[in-house]
């Protein structure tokens, strides 16, 4: 009879024995490892997620533990703003933190919070504060991208961010950012949340929330935007630096294109709306690009504000001098000259400095390009002014005794072997003061400035507002000692307005938001630093330049007075000049010093002054040069060459330096430098 098993409901197997008995065999030695091990995993595993609950939510809790303050940071300081006004009320820049008006979803546009759904948070009335379906999403399509290409956070959580956290990536700062997103979504409607993180961020510019940036994007509030630029204004968020309408309206308006297709996308818009926005784009404030310019400007005045009122507490309003007019004018002038006959000459960069005869500046180009140069020539450059410094060493001569008729020799001269030479080469002989000025001429300028004593000379130039370093060596007379372009226009304005000392001044007062006067410019200045006859000389003496001297490039159809200036090797040129309105100074020139093609005082920047006050005075009656005194003049001393001199009696002399046999014993340690032709 053959031998039969079966199995049991338990697994073990039973095979009758000979006697007809059954016996129990155990189960396989796999099996029982199988469930040993089941067991061990089952009881490790529970005590492994037990102890990682644990560390979690200890994890958790110390994080939480240092949540900031919800109720303080909703009313969070900021940093103070300080907007920065022209002459006539309108915004040059502002700096710091700007906060418009606190708005509700519903005071929107209904295009601005769509734009920001669209482009932000498609779900964000669907889900708790977590976006789970959006969070894997943005996984799964960076895994395939291999970088970061989406980001899972909601509104909720960027809210949460910019109301109470830093911007830095930790683990920790993701687990209170989701801690305090739950909690908002608790404690605030959707519609609240939604206008809290559109009051709060940042788009930009200095502007938070959607008003600050609708008023500093499109001069409006965000209450009256246009889809167009409620798109614009929702692009920003993604990166407010690259799709900055003010620096790169490319990039802002290829943004703002992708936003209206989202919202296409997203069932906002249909296509025939979008492409409707598109092409009504609505109004930009022209500060876009108008005004870049003018930011030489408020640089000056914004590192000034500080010395006159406190910012670390309230928003300040600085009201300034700049004409908004005149300031796009000297901006189109420069531009133009530089383009054009500068370009054909090696000048790569200009500066202007324009301003009233008391020192309040009404426009400053302080270079090409700001976007391309910050460096600011009309304030931070110094460079060498060459005959541009002349008056201050006739007028150092004047006070000396001398008067504009005084005859002096145009000779070859020898100061300590230094041989200044004209710049033609040729010499005069006998020559006033008035034509010597009027000409340029190098060896009566050295002569005078010898005379008057260059210590005499310095004197002048720092009663007149001059702080260079200057230094008391034969070539001072030439101008070879470097100065700024608004302190040498600032010279200019004391012989126009009849020797009242003149600094330069961009702020004209200063208040806060709420119109409480913080400081108001009340007439301050050094007072009179020269006599009105002298002055008025040398105003004289100016206009002979303009009317028949190496300035006729610069003749108005109006009185005018200037000088111009070129430094050794054609790396300077200047002309600074006056009206009975305006006082303005040009330069040009290079950056790295390079050689300009002949280009003398006398020729593009006289042109450039020319070009710009000719504009600047349209509509205006012509009027006579305030500083000239109409009287007649005392009888001028002449001068022999051959006899000695007397010498003032602050500053004896040994002998006359009107005699060239007195410069042919002086000994040489300096080259030749040039004036203008």
């Amino acid at each position: 009879m053959a031998k039969t098993t079966r199995t049991t409901k338990k697994g073990t197997t039973k095979a009758p024995t000979p006697r007809g008995k059954t016996v129990r065999t155990r189960p396989p030695r796999r099996t029982q490892e199988r469930k040993r091990w089941g067991r061990f995993l089952l009881k490790w595993g529970a005590v492994a997620t037990i102890w990682l609950a644990v560390i979690t939510a200890g994890v958790a809790a110390w994080y939480l533990a240092d949540l900031p303050d919800v109720e303080a940071a909703l009313a969070a300081a900021r940093h103070p703003s300080v907007t920065v006004k022209a002459a006539d009320g309108s915004v040059l820049a502002t700096s710091g933190d700007v906060y418009g008006a606190t708005l509700q979803v519903a005071d929107l546009p209904p295009a601005l919070p769509l734009a920001v759904l669209a482009t932000e948070d498609r779900r964000f009335y669907d889900h708790f504060g977590l976006d789970v379906f959006g969070l894997a999403r943005a996984m799964v399509a960076n895994v395939r991208a291999g970088t970061v290409v989406q980001g899972g956070s909601t509104i909720t959580q960027q809210a949460a961010k910019n109301l109470f956290l830093s911007p830095e990536r930790t683990i920790k700062r993701k687990v209170q950012e989701l801690a305090l997103a739950l909690w908002l979504e608790h404690e605030f409607t959707k519609d609240e949340i939604l206008a809290i993180y559109l009051n709060r961020t940042y788009f930009g510019a200095g502007a938070y929330g959607v008003d600050a940036a609708a008023r500093k994007f499109f001069d409006q509030p965000a209450t009256r935007i246009s889809t167009y630029q409620a798109a614009m204004l929702a692009g920003l968020l993604k990166a407010p630096s690259r799709y900055n309408p003010i620096a790169s309206p490319e990039n802002a308006a290829l943004r703002t294109r992708q936003v209206l297709d989202r919202m296409v996308d997203a069932g906002y818009l249909s296509p025939d709306e979008a492409r409707t926005a598109e092409q009504q784009k609505g109004t930009m404030v022209a500060e876009l690009g108008d005004r870049r310019g003018s930011r030489y400007f408020v640089d000056w005045v914004l590192a000034q504000v500080s010395d006159f009122v406190s910012t670390h507490d309230r928003d300040v309003v600085v009201v300034t001098t700049l004409d908004p007019r005149l300031q796009r004018l000297a901006e189109t002038k420069a531009k133009e000259m530089l383009d054009g006959p500068g370009a054909e000459k090696n000048a790569s960069q200009a500066a202007i400095v324009s301003m009233t005869l008391d020192g309040a500046v009404r426009a400053m180009v302080g270079g090409r390009a700001y976007t391309r140069s910050k460096f600011n020539r009309a304030v931070q450059a110094y460079r060498q002014p060459g005959s541009a410094f002349k008056p201050l060493v006739y007028l150092a001569g004047l006070e000396a005794g001398l008067l504009p008729d005084s005859r002096i020799v145009d000779a070859p001269v020898q100061v300590n072997g230094w041989r200044p030479r004209n710049f033609n080469g040729r010499y005069k002989g006998e020559v006033t003061l008035r034509q010597a000025l009027s000409q340029s001429i190098n060896t009566v300028a050295v002569r005078v400035s010898e005379r008057a004593g260059r210590r005499n000379v310095m004197d002048a130039a720092r009663r007149f507002g001059i702080t260079a370093d200057l230094k008391p060596i034969p070539s001072l007379a030439l101008g070879t000692g470097d100065v700024s372009l608004i302190e040498l226009t600032s010279v200019y304005a004391v012989f126009a307005n009849g020797g009242i000392g003149v600094w330069p001044y961009g702020i004209d007062r200063i208040h806060d938001t709420e119109g409480r006067r913080l400081y108001s410019r009340s007439g301050s200045g050094p007072g009179r630093v020269a006599s009105p006859q002298h002055t008025s000389a040398l105003t004289g003496m100016l206009v002979g330049v303009v009317e028949h001297g190496t300035g006729r490039a610069a003749k108005l159809s109006r009185p005018a007075a200037g000088k111009t200036g070129t430094s050794q090797n054609y790396r300077d040129a200047w002309f600074i000049g006056f009206t009975a309105d305006l006082v303005t100074g040009v330069w040009m020139g290079n950056d790295d010093g390079r050689a300009m093609k002949r280009v003398t005082g006398g020729t593009l920047p006289a042109q450039l002054w020319r070009q710009y006050m000719d504009e600047a005075h349209a509509g205006t009656r012509a009027k006579p040069l305030p500083g000239l005194i109409r009287e007649a003049p005392p009888r001028p001393r002449v001068i022999p060459a051959s006899k000695p001199s007397a010498q003032p009696a602050t500053r004896p002399q040994p002998a006359s330096v009107e005699s060239p046999g007195f410069w042919n014993r002086l000994m040489s340690v300096f080259g030749e430098d040039r004036a203008d032709p």
